[in-house]
């Protein structure tokens, strides 16, 4: 048996999951998920290590294997740090064992990530850093507009005629939103040419890595947006892209959860190579 703990530090929250494994079976015992808020993500990376711990009656010397993903290489108790590529990758297989492409949608970017059916990386391509098509530009338009970002999905899933945003840099585009507000545009509207424009570039992405036929696995901060997710099945129906878009419930968790699974995995095969040997 193996007990495991993932942190993934993004740029905008911090994800903690706790697993124990035995077998390739792997059983869920706890979680956090922290906003950063302008606080310290090392130190909110301890706080989510003490609070899986709390949660599931574990003491932190029976952790076999503490691994990092995002921007965790600095967390000065961890075991490993593993690219974040591949923790989601591996933790879309776990949360949608069908999947066979991931969108990893976070605060910053997006990225289209091509996997196999272990959750293994193939190829990958990731939207401009000054592209508007990330979790930060959502929260900063629903700000401006006033509107709950957990609000946002259903909003624009209620538009009747979506106003295009065709910038692809973040502050022309919040010009743009500027200026649809004082035309009278709107808010569904606003947010459905939004997701819109967003969705089409992320779609390029897939077509770019030719993620082929069947499930996209939806991770990141922007995973639960249903807005979002009706707008991308809507691009990939337009770009004649055979895909389905998917998230789960867990879905911001992913990185997370394929942290913690290859730091169990790299345990067991570094115990078993040290007693071959």
């Amino acid at each position: 048996m193996t007990i495991s703990v993932g942190i993934d530090i993004g740029t905008g929250a911090v994800k903690t999951a706790l697993f124990r494994s035995s077998g390739g079976n792997y059983e869920w015992l706890a979680r956090c998920n922290d906003k950063i808020r302008q606080r310290d993500p090392l130190e909110l990376a301890r706080k989510g290590l003490d609070q899986v711990l709390e949660e599931s009656g574990i003491g932190e010397e029976e952790v076999d294997y503490i691994a990092t993903t995002g921007e965790g290489e600095n967390v000065t108790f961890s075991t490993g740090h593993f690219y974040s590529m591949t923790t989601h990758g591996r933790g879309a297989i776990y949360l949608d064992p069908e999947a066979r492409a991931v969108l990893d949608m976070g605060a910053l970017h997006g990225r289209a990530i091509k996997i196999d059916g272990l959750g293994k990386v193939l190829t990958y391509r990731m939207t401009s850093q000054c592209a508007s098509g990330s979790g930060q530009f959502l929260e900063n338009i629903s700000r401006y507009l006033g509107i709950p970002q957990n609000e946002i999905g259903d909003l624009s899933k209620q538009a009747d005629n979506p106003e295009n945003v065709s910038s692809i840099c973040a502050v022309l585009a919040e010009t743009d939103v500027i200026n649809m507000v004082s035309r009278g545009i709107t808010a569904p509207n606003i947010l459905r040419g939004i997701h819109d424009s967003m969705a089409g570039r992320l779609a390029k992405l897939l077509r770019v890595i030719k993620a082929g036929d069947g499930v996209v696995f939806l991770s990141g901060g922007l995973a639960l947006d249903e807005g979002l997710v009706d707008s991308l099945n809507a691009a990939m129906k337009i770009q004649k892209l055979k895909l389905v878009a998917r998230n789960h419930p867990d879905s911001p968790y992913s990185g997370a959860i394929g942290a913690a699974i290859w730091g169990a995995f790299r345990h067991e095969k570094l115990n078993a190579m040290a007693e071959a040997s």
